[in-house]
């Protein structure tokens, strides 16, 4: 790959003189980039090829049949599911001091899903206050 020691100096005078526009940083940035340089990079890390379609979230979700050709799904596990849930900073603070805490005492598989899961395990719902 190119490095910026093997740019030529019209090349090099190109890029100070694209640099000099202020506005002008698209010009700048095509004189800086090397157009075959960027596509060889991105073509081998961003783009998959025609080959393998990607299979949509949808049809991963709700069950449907994915795109012809393309294969199966790999099977999820059914005992748990990945959810997302909204915590005040200060309980999320008080939950991640709780897990330090059980690692400092040797426990190091603690983490915040196993904390919550054993609250979970505690809770009498008959002491949980009306204005919840």
């Amino acid at each position: 790959m190119k490095g910026p020691q093997s740019r030529s100096p019209d090349r090099a005078g190109e890029l100070e003189e694209a640099m000099k526009s202020e506005g002008d940083l698209g010009g700048a940035a095509r004189a800086l980039l090397d157009r075959d340089e960027v596509e060889g990079v991105l073509s081998g890390a961003f783009y998959t090829s025609t080959e393998a379609p990607r299979v949509r979230a949808k049809a991963r979700t709700s069950g449907a049949a994915s795109e012809p050709g393309a294969a199966p799904a790999p099977e999820r596990p059914q005992h748990y599911k990945v959810i997302c849930i909204s915590m005040y900073t200060e309980d999320l603070e008080r939950l991640d001091e709780m897990v330090s805490s059980l690692k400092a005492r040797g426990m190091t598989k603690a983490n915040r899903s196993a904390l919550i899961r054993h609250a979970l395990s505690q809770v009498d719902l008959d002491k949980i206050p009306k204005g919840i």
